[in-house]
């Protein structure tokens, strides 16, 4: 998801002609809007998780249900089934969400860069939903958001990266690679969370 964002604003709000200094910049604004949105899901989950008791198999439930959700979203960018397009199109119905996506897509301020970021921070994404997870089982508004917080920063330099290297994987057979393993990556990462929340469950019970 945040990959996909990157393109669609690198082909059509970045110039490659704009200074180092500029195109680092709009990168940046754009993680540290991803970021924000993520630190407020990790306070609304600690929040959530405050009022609920989270055992170790409940624990186990959620991690077998993220990883699986994980695999459909690999095998959905493999082209496989439609899995993320359903998520987009029930997205999409929303005038609202559109109304923002395009108004920030053909914003010329540099700050748009940080309201793309936000937006995409709230949009489905298995990793999200992962350390969401993990914030709601700190049972803690502050510590929910720093579990997010650390998750999001974690995640800045390899889309800093990505976001440089745009306009070769824009091009032929090499984006279409790069896709293909990240796919896989997502799958082989869902079926080990989702066998790290069996194997949980499976203890709590015994």
């Amino acid at each position: 998801m945040c990959g996909g964002f990157i393109v669609a604003y690198g082909s059509s709000k970045i110039d490659a002609k704009s200074s180092k200094k500029r195109q680092f910049t709009s990168h940046l604004l754009y993680s540290l809007g991803r970021v924000s949105s993520y630190v407020i899901i990790g306070m609304i989950s600690g929040l959530l998780g405050s009022a609920v008791s989270f055992s170790a198999t409940s624990t186990g439930y959620f991690y077998f249900i993220v990883g699986l959700f994980m695999v459909l979203m690999g095998l959905s960018l493999m082209g496989k089934i439609k899995f993320l397009t359903s998520i987009e199109s029930t997205l999409g119905t929303s005038s609202l969400v559109r109304k923002i996506f395009s108004t920030l897509m053909h914003s010329k301020n540099i700050s748009s860069f940080y309201g793309l970021g936000a937006l995409n921070g709230f949009l489905p994404c298995g990793l999200v939903y992962f350390f969401a997870i993990s914030a709601a089982a700190s049972g803690s508004v502050f510590w929910g958001g720093v579990t997010m917080l650390i998750f999001g920063l974690s995640t800045v330099p390899s889309l800093l990266g990505f976001g440089y290297i745009i306009g070769f994987l824009n091009s032929g057979n090499l984006r279409e690679i790069m896709i293909k393993i990240a796919s896989l990556v997502i799958i082989l990462y869902g079926l080990h969370i989702s066998y790290l929340g069996y194997i949980s469950v499976i203890e709590a019970s015994s």
